[in-house]
């Protein structure tokens, strides 16, 4: 792993013993530092990087890492196992400090149309694992002032980021397995993140189900199909096809997979429930074939007794 040293700016590569780091969460602009940069010219002054350095330094940290500086994407394996490596990344981390560029100092923070419930931190589809994968984020607006923190000991901030990502309380203070929600549940809280490249939607899931996986930029919304055969071939999960419901970005297509997360943005409802007397669906792996066994539910609607399937 290539960690930046806060106090010196000079990358050091770890392998089998990583020290404790820091890890910034925030959204790329357009004149972000990265390797190539640092590569060629050595370290270059960055209100965003330095803010970021001198907070951990005053938290007594010494090592971070930042995705647009400590990954050389000149490398495409370099820049594969990052991605399917990131949310273990962000797991690992001491603490992760987001950034919220878009947020003035001073706002207050409870007000649903403040600028920090309303910052495009919130909106971006990489900063969702960004959120969940750690177990402490401290928040901080553009001048580094500091705004709160999801942490299990404090539950009102913890309220206040679950009214504004539907992502649930004991998800977001680590007390609930992430792997017991059920997959439709998740994506709902992807369904409207977005991100600069198509194929990006996919690759910033990945962590949430566990799923590793080659990346193909250039096949755009296949990328999000490729993630759902995955899911299905790891997980006998089948609320995976319970996307559409009240409305859908694709109606009549005649594919039993969604086209992108925010076909699930009815499905938050949903939580999984495998009746231990049918199989799981499967998808062989050379072949876009699948086979699903459905259980008949019986339940009783407006006095008559339905079965469901």
């Amino acid at each position: 792993m290539r960690l930046l040293n806060a106090e010196t700016k000079q990358f050091e590569e770890f392998f089998d013993k990583i020290p404790p780091y820091a890890i910034l969460s925030h959204t790329w602009s357009s004149n972000e530092l990265t390797f190539k940069d640092m590569e060629r010219d050595g370290y270059i002054p960055s209100e965003k990087i330095d803010g970021f350095c001198k907070q951990v330094l005053k938290d007594d940290r010494k090592y971070v890492w930042v995705d647009t500086c400590c990954i050389d994407k000149s490398s495409s394996a370099e820049l594969s196992e990052a991605i399917n490596s990131m949310y273990i990344w962000y797991a690992g981390a001491v603490e992760c400090y987001a950034y919220l560029s878009d947020v003035p100092p001073g706002v207050d923070l409870w007000q649903m149309e403040s600028p920090f419930a309303k910052s495009r931190w919130f909106t971006r589809g990489w900063t969702l694992q960004e959120l969940i994968a750690p177990t402490k984020v401290s928040f901080y607006d553009k001048e580094w002032n500091f705004l709160g923190r999801k942490s299990s000991g404090n539950p009102y901030f913890l309220e206040l980021l679950h009214r504004i990502t539907n992502i649930d309380l004991m998800v977001l203070a680590g007390t609930y397995k992430l792997s017991s929600v059920s997959v439709a549940r998740k994506m709902s809280w992807a369904s409207n993140r977005t991100t600069t490249r198509v194929e990006d939607m996919a690759y910033s899931l990945l962590g949430l189900f566990g799923i590793n996986m080659p990346l193909l930029y250039g096949e755009g919304a296949r990328a999000f199909k490729r993630l759902q055969e995955e899911i299905i071939r790891t997980s006998d999960d089948e609320s995976v096809f319970a996307w559409g419901l009240g409305k859908t970005s694709r109606v009549g297509s005649g594919s039993i997979l969604a086209s992108s997360a925010l076909d699930f943005e009815n499905s938050s409802g949903l939580w999984p429930r495998t009746p231990k007397d049918v199989k799981p669906s499967t998808i062989p792996s050379r072949t876009r074939a699948c086979t699903l066994r459905l259980a008949f539910w019986s339940f009783r609607s407006k006095g008559e007794s339905c079965l469901r399937d």
